[in-house]
């Protein structure tokens, strides 16, 4: 860690800070990709928005790197999901050394204020390997956290670009009425499967399960961010055959010898389903990846 912000100090002191010309975009930070598509439904073309983790990674093992020091040095806003998802965040903000964005500052936003986290089924112990020892952090996989979600960035960027507060207020009231659109073509869509059951990798989409009426039966994993195994996978294969469970939902990240190992014992067909992306102007990147969501699970499930 001492190497990684030493090398990013020496960085910086070349000539890479923060600033920038009068009426140049506000330079937004996002931790996760389904924050950067929120944060420019709301900023629109008055923002540039970067990503710390992309959609193919595991968010819970981002690599604490001065690259990404570097892009928070510039920031003048810092999107976090907070509740335990991007801990990782935290030395990242130390090490780029841009008072701006620390907890606290006008330029920092925990997007999970507010929001109902689930709670943890049972003592949880991140040294034990436990990675959501707050509760599950997966919130903006139901698309109704995005309410509470873009209030928070929408007075962030009201902090920083005051001047244009009006204009975030009108981008977001915009956004929370297509995507009133689309939870009713959502809820249409997967009616007929309510109440299916389903297995996933990890635990990203248990908020989105639990909006749309499907029970999430097992998880891959022994425990959020553990390894299976073999006692744990022959149980859950068990659960899969004795509870007829009709997907397996893997993220991007997702071992493909283990969800395919889990497949072929019972037949279940695998559902690949990556986080929302962001650059499509008002909001679209969110609601198309949602869309995308919705329409396989449909297929499988119906």
């Amino acid at each position: 860690m001492t190497r990684i912000l030493a090398l990013a100090a020496a960085l910086l002191a070349a000539g890479l800070a923060a600033g920038g010309a009068e009426g140049a975009k506000i330079r937004v930070v996002a931790s996760l990709p389904d924050l950067a598509a929120l944060t420019e439904a709301v900023g629109g073309d008055l923002v540039e928005v970067d990503t710390l983790a992309r959609s193919d990674q595991n968010p819970h093992d981002i690599e604490v790197r001065p690259s990404l020091m570097l892009k928070l040095r510039r920031a003048d806003l810092l999107v976090r999901n907070g509740a335990g998802g991007d801990p990782w965040v935290e030395p990242l903000v130390v090490g780029a050394q841009n008072a701006r964005i620390l907890p606290g500052a006008a330029g920092h936003v925990d997007a999970s204020r507010g929001v109902a986290i689930i709670a943890p089924p049972g003592p949880m112990d991140r040294s034990r390997g436990d990675v959501h020892p707050e509760g599950n952090p997966h919130y903006t996989l139901d698309p109704a956290t995005a309410e509470v979600v873009t209030a928070n960035i929408l007075e962030g960027l009201a902090r920083v670009a005051p001047q244009h507060a009006r204009v975030f207020e009108s981008r977001r009231r915009e956004f929370l009425g297509r995507l009133a659109e689309a939870m009713e073509r959502w809820r249409t869509a997967l009616a007929p499967a309510r109440g299916a059951r389903v297995v996933t990798y990890h635990e990203t989409f248990t908020y989105f399960l639990r909006r749309f009426g499907l029970e999430q039966a097992g998880a891959v994993e022994d425990r959020p961010g553990i390894p299976p195994s073999p006692g744990h996978l022959a149980g859950l294969i068990r659960t899969i055959r004795e509870r007829r469970v009709r997907a397996i939902v893997a993220e991007p990240y997702a071992d493909p010898r283990t969800v395919q190992l889990v497949a072929r014992e019972t037949g279940v067909p695998v559902v690949a389903l990556g986080a929302p992306a962001g650059k499509r102007e008002g909001g679209a990147g969110y609601i198309e990846t949602i869309d995308r969501l919705v329409a396989r699970l449909a297929e499988v499930l119906r």
